[in-house]
């Protein structure tokens, strides 16, 4: 109990200085912005701590087995302060902000060539959009984008160095997948294969998607303000961390409908060699 508790405690703090880390750190955030801030931690702290200290979850999954959320939340933090520490260097430039601001540059270089999710970004941007606003939008989208690649990266050897998701020796569907009912009705296995499949071609599709949607978007609606600052970082960062997040996820319940198919076919093994049934 206490160590589900400290848990949950020390997520919800994480998450909560994750969150207000750009309004910490970057001069001149308005009031509106650092109530909103206050708002959504407090929210998503109450949230968080909830979910880790009670022993029936109701939203987040795989709760139980790590590192899946981890690496999600690692790779979202790593986003949030690298495009922090970018604004930070156009009002109070340091060695830091340098470095980060010619990784950046140079990571969009790469990645900004024709149909990339990157150049796809940039054309979203209005016509009378500046130069400054352009490069700051390519190097925010190159950085996060590969940020949600590595982090997909880890998550994949994690798989399969660590025999996820039952390197603990068991997997309890209802504690790991609590919007997942296996009772609904079909097998479960093609079920979880047929979910993690749409996950998967969602999580590859809407790096496309997401920008040509908000090009269609802003000809009746009024287009996403990036000058702001925290606009900027917190779009980019939804950006690149929710296809990344879906395939993730697909590729989380693919293994888990091969574990239970696996384990089907070694029960049904074993019961045709206790009681000889016919092949």
């Amino acid at each position: 109990m206490i160590s589900r508790l400290s848990g949950a405690v020390l997520r919800a703090a994480m998450v909560i200085l994750m969150i207000a880390m750009p309004a910490l750190v970057l001069a001149h955030t308005s009031v509106d912005t650092a109530q909103i801030v206050a708002l959504v931690c407090i929210v998503a702290g109450v949230f968080t701590f909830v979910e880790y200290n009670s022993s029936s979850p109701s939203l987040i999954e795989f709760r139980d087995a790590p590192p899946f959320n981890r690496i999600r939340f690692g790779g979202l933090a790593a986003t949030v302060v690298a495009l922090t520490v970018i604004a930070k260097g156009a009002t109070d430039p340091t060695t830091l902000t340098a470095l980060f601001q010619i990784i950046g540059g140079s990571l969009a270089d790469a990645m900004d060539f024709p149909y990339s999710p990157v150049r796809l970004v940039v054309l979203m941007l209005p016509p009378e959009a500046d130069v400054t606003l352009i490069n700051d939008v390519r190097i925010a989208a190159g950085l996060s984008y590969l940020v949600s690649l590595l982090s997909l990266a880890v998550f994949v050897v994690a798989l399969r160095l660590k025999n996820w998701p039952n390197q603990r020796g068991g997997f309890n569907v209802w504690t790991n997948l609590p919007t997942f009912d296996p009772t609904a009705g079909g097998d479960v296995v093609h079920r979880l294969e047929r979910d993690g499949q749409v996950n998967l071609i969602l999580g590859f599709l809407l790096p496309f998607l997401i920008p040509a949607l908000v090009k269609l978007a802003s000809d009746v609606f009024n287009p996403i303000q990036l000058q702001d600052t925290h606009t900027l970082i917190w779009t980019m960062t939804a950006w690149a961390f929710i296809p990344s997040s879906l395939i993730m996820r697909g590729i989380a319940m693919l293994r888990v409908a091969q574990m239970i198919s696996n384990q089907r076919e070694r029960a049904y093994l074993n019961a045709k060699e206790d009681d000889g049934l016919p092949a």
